[in-house]
Parts: C-alpha cells; structure tokens; sequence
C-alpha cells in the first residue's frame, strides 16, 4: 500500500497574487505553518477583468500577460487581469485508482492542524485540475508546500481556491495567468516540500475561508 503523509507547511509570507474581499484567513508564521488567523495569502477576488485592445492572437495573449503582470506587480487581484470562469462541474483532482487517502483536513499537528487532504501516490502520478478556473500561483518552490499550483473559480456564485501541493519538479504545466477546464493536466505527484512520502496535498477555500475537501468534494463531484 502507497503511503504518505504531508507535514504542515509554512506559510509563505510574501506573495505577489492578490487578496479576496470578505472573510480573509491566513498561515501564521512558519512557527506555526498550515495554522490561519484574521489575513490570508491563499484566497481570490472575483473583480471586474480589464478590457483589451489587441486583436489578433499573439497581440491578445501578449497583452494579456503584459496585463497579468502588471496586476499581480501591484498587488491586485487576478481576477482584474483575467476573466475567472464559472465553473459547472467538479472532479477529483486524480484519477480513481491511482491513489490513496492518507492524513485528511485537521490532522494533528504540534500546535497547529492540517488544512487538507493528502492523495498518496507513487512519483509521477498525474494530478488533474478539479474544475474551470484560472491560475494564480505556479511555482517550484512554495516553502513547506513545495512546488504548488492555486487555481481560482466561480462555482455556485461563490469564489473557490484550490491548492495542488508537494508535486515534482519541473512537471507543471500551467503558469499564473493561465486558464484551464476541469480536468486539465497540471503536474505530478512528488515529494517536494515538508512532507513524508509522495503524495498530492490538496486544499479548497471556499470565499477564503479553508473548507474540509473530502465534504466539498462529496459534495460537488457528480
């Protein structure tokens, strides 16, 4: 049987995507990682998206990520650079059986709780996007959660975040200011960051506000 166990995760104290309106949670300082009080750096905005004047393809895609940058630089939302699409369906974030369930939501931590789900599977596991939204964070290194991808989405006119966590170097496929559709490949399971084994951690914040997956997937997943 394929185990792993995720470790909490420091909070990464300066990230250039920006804040949701609303209830706003945050990770504490790396004394206490995965641990949120009043402000958060895991959450999205849904705002107006800015208007473009190109018109051909390359024209519309460069400036869109001209305008993407100059957002996230600002300390802006990506939702007024980027359209964040509605979603209408959620899946799994990996396919069925490929995976196993190991340390959920609340797991107890030394003075602090696990704030989602682990996936444990072996090394180069595909991981799936589990619905339409658009990326806000793409990196190989986000302190204890090591290479991670948070997408943003509309689902039920509410704003959902959702974190692929621990995955490998060099496998993802989608940058910040991408859009990707349920499904979509993202990247594979690793071992990067605080963690025992390989496995995908997987987070959702619901209006910033970090949910139990397992429910919300229950939930969700038709």
């Amino acid at each position: 049987m394929i185990t792993g166990a995720a470790l909490p995760a420091l909070n990464p104290d300066a990230d250039p995507v920006a804040a949701t309106t609303g209830l706003n949670v945050t990770t504490e300082a790396a004394a206490n990682p995965q641990s949120y009080s009043s402000t958060d750096e895991i959450r999205a905005e849904i705002a107006p998206r800015g208007n473009f004047s190109a018109t051909t393809p390359a024209e519309i895609e460069e400036t869109r990520s001209q305008a993407v940058a100059a957002a996230l630089s600002a300390g802006m939302p990506l939702a007024s650079a980027v359209d964040i699409p509605i979603a209408d369906e959620v899946l799994m974030p990996m396919a069925a059986g490929t995976y196993s369930f190991t340390d959920g939501f609340g797991a107890s931590r030394p003075g602090r709780s696990h704030l989602g789900q682990d996936f444990a599977a072996p090394v180069g596991t595909p991981i799936r996007a589990a619905m339409d939204g658009c990326v806000s964070r793409s990196t190989e290194s986000y302190q204890g959660y090591g290479v991670t991808i948070q997408i943003e989405s509309i689902l039920d006119g509410r704003s959902v975040s959702t974190v692929y966590s621990h995955m490998t170097n060099g496998s993802r496929a989608v940058q910040v200011g991408d859009c990707v559709q349920a499904g979509d490949y993202l990247a594979d399971v690793g071992s990067t960051g605080y963690v025992f084994g390989s496995c995908l951690h997987f987070e959702v914040h619901v209006d910033s506000t970090p949910v139990d997956p397992m429910p919300w997937l229950s939930a969700n997943v038709r």
